[in-house]
């Protein structure tokens, strides 16, 4: 498992495995300044196409990956195309865009799939044209070259440990929770769900979940349906939300009703609306990822296979949980708020 790695000087780095040139070799992945000696005018895949889709335009975390991926194509002149669908429940947009790399030619497409099987038959399509694919963040049920993303079932198994501790710090530790998430039956949301709760058993073994609750990633039905909950049920005092949307929610929610003392309120991902949300109590904790590395370690990975080289098969970057204690460290700066970028819808 690779994992993050932060320097003094407050320019995040992930050590990860890159194979550019004639063999594998490892490598530093930089957020910002230098990545090494490797340029666009001595790379081996300069020129190559190289397109990357999203699950959404619309989220910070997708727009950070794009940021990723822009900056491995500018270390390696490979030539990109950065796309997404508006929306993470736009299925059928995302085969569209797959089907739209296949006309254009592209030598490798990097995928971050809405489901873990409806792209199956386009992604099929594309490897038997000789199109590399590497998925990223949620693995899909065919083949690819490789894939990239965090184990979602262990981080959400940090966030109901960490659930379980403050909930017995508050006196509640056979209180109800309720599942805050974003899309119905998207694999890396099920198995966060499932972490989470073998993580709260673990230590709370009498704690419910009283409900879950889906808001279509839509922030303000997200709202919506925690602040209904908040007002209606206030045997409620813990609230998992399994994304940033549901996080962003759950945080204005919380802030709203006035509910940070009574409940506790754990999130994934880093969106500034959630950050903001650890620093003012409204949210307890964050689980972060770095898609910032899936963008850039993605772009890498496709190119080692255009080049013929074998990439990882699976490859986790790991997560980190952050708390307000931590949240203004210096050695989480640029995770916390990696650069962003923006994709086009096709």
């Amino acid at each position: 498992m690779a994992r993050i790695r932060y320097v003094s000087s407050g320019v995040a780095t992930a050590i990860a495995l890159i194979a550019i040139g004639a063999g594998l070799t490892i490598g530093k992945v930089a957020f910002a300044g230098d990545s090494g000696d490797t340029g666009p005018g001595t790379s081996p895949v300069a020129g190559r196409k190289i397109d990357v889709i999203t699950k959404a335009t619309d989220s910070e975390f997708w727009q950070s990956m794009l940021a990723g991926s822009k900056k491995a194509g500018a270390d390696y002149g490979i030539r990109l195309g950065l796309f997404g669908p508006t929306s993470e429940t736009d299925i059928d947009g995302q085969v569209k865009l797959v089907e739209n790399s296949i006309s254009r030619g592209v030598d490798a497409i990097v995928l971050a799939s809405n489901s873990s099987s409806a792209l199956n038959g386009v992604v099929d399509r594309a490897r038997k044209r000789g199109i590399k694919v590497v998925t990223v963040d949620n693995a899909i049920s065919t083949d690819s070259e490789g894939f990239i993303g965090t184990d979602n079932i262990k981080a959400g198994e940090q966030a109901g440990q960490r659930m379980c501790e403050l909930l017995k710090d508050k006196g509640h530790p056979d209180g109800k929770v309720l599942h805050e998430s974003s899309v119905s039956g998207q694999q890396v949301l099920v198995d966060r769900f499932t972490g989470f709760k073998k993580g709260l058993a673990e230590g709370c073994p009498k704690a419910q979940i009283s409900q879950t609750l889906v808001n279509d990633n839509d922030p303000n039905k997200a709202l919506g349906q925690v602040g209904d909950v908040l007002t209606s049920k206030p045997d409620v005092v813990g609230i998992f939300a399994d994304n940033n949307v549901s996080g962003t929610g759950a945080a204005r929610a919380v802030k709203e009703k006035n509910a940070a003392d009574r409940v506790v309120t754990i999130a994934f991902d880093s969106d500034p609306a959630e950050v903001d949300g650890v620093r003012a109590g409204t949210l307890s904790a964050i689980v972060v990822q770095n898609p910032f590395f899936f963008g850039y370690q993605g772009v890498v990975e496709a190119a080692m296979a255009v080049r013929g080289s074998t990439p990882p098969l699976n490859l986790d970057p790991g997560a980190v949980l952050v708390d307000k204690s931590l949240v203004d460290k210096a050695q989480f700066a640029q995770l916390l708020n990696p650069p962003k970028t923006s994709g086009a819808h096709g």
